[in-house]
């Protein structure tokens, strides 16, 4: 039945998303917000796919602590889910994404069409710098920076060492982060074709602000939180909480 399900929500995808991104495409020479606006209709799809047909729903833990106002959330990434699902969390979200995902067919095609924040691997003085001009603009008009800070997908029960980018765009912009903590991937493995029906948990943690902490101390305490979080969320992949 899982099976079924991956293969019916590929098959929808396939079909739905070349036309939408062309129609994406055209909207370039739209101010940023409304390009933006743009991709909604489709998100919106593809997360009811992904509640209804895949069986991957949410449940929120913290949703106390998401802020009225645009925030830097610094989340935990296991799979494609949370490029999803986190836009139905947080409202009005831009992504920090590596500049190699653009040249993907379609859908890497759309991302350069909004767009969203571009990066890379490095933790150059070049990259921070284009990370906080990009970050400081999307925050001015309104909208909540995603970024994974280990830069790539963990395995559940594992982790990868986290980067200073966002910590470093809270400490210049003097904006507040909310720690994520989410177990994605115990449905939705890294490169999986099938995926398996279950209930993410996804948490919410207490707003760091960034006044008086460097970009390291913001970063520790984000990690502290998530990972202690995870083994919460989690225990059985972590042999229960430390």
């Amino acid at each position: 039945m899982a099976a079924a399900r991956s293969l019916l929500f590929l098959l929808i995808l396939l079909i739905v998303t070349p036309p939408y991104t062309l129609g994406v495409i055209l909207c370039r020479p739209l101010p940023h917000h409304m390009r933006r606006q743009s991709v909604v209709p489709w998100v919106n799809f593809a997360i009811w796919l992904v509640k209804h047909v895949l069986g991957i729903p949410y449940r929120l833990v913290g949703a106390e602590n998401i802020p009225p106002h645009a925030c830097i959330v610094l989340s935990k990434h296991q799979s494609a889910w949370e490029t999803l699902m986190l836009q139905e969390v947080f409202k009005d979200t831009v992504f920090v994404w590596r500049k190699e995902i653009k040249y993907l067919p379609f859908f890497g095609w759309a991302l350069a069409a909004i767009p969203m924040i571009e990066t890379d691997r490095s933790v150059s003085k070049a990259t921070l710098t284009r990370l906080v001009e990009q970050g400081r603009h999307r925050l001015e008009n309104g909208y909540t920076v995603v970024i994974f800070p280990e830069g790539t997908r963990s395995q559940p029960g594992s982790k990868n060492r986290y980067k200073v980018g966002g910590a470093h765009l809270a400490v210049e912009t003097g904006t507040p982060v909310v720690p994520v903590a989410l177990n994605s991937g115990e449905f939705w493995g890294r490169n999986a074709l099938f995926k398996r029906c279950g209930t993410v948990t996804v948490s919410v943690g207490p707003a760091i602000d960034p006044a008086g902490l460097t970009a390291s101390e913001i970063t520790n305490r984000a990690e502290a939180w998530i990972e202690a979080e995870m083994r919460r969320i989690s225990p059985q992949l972590y042999g229960g909480i430390q």
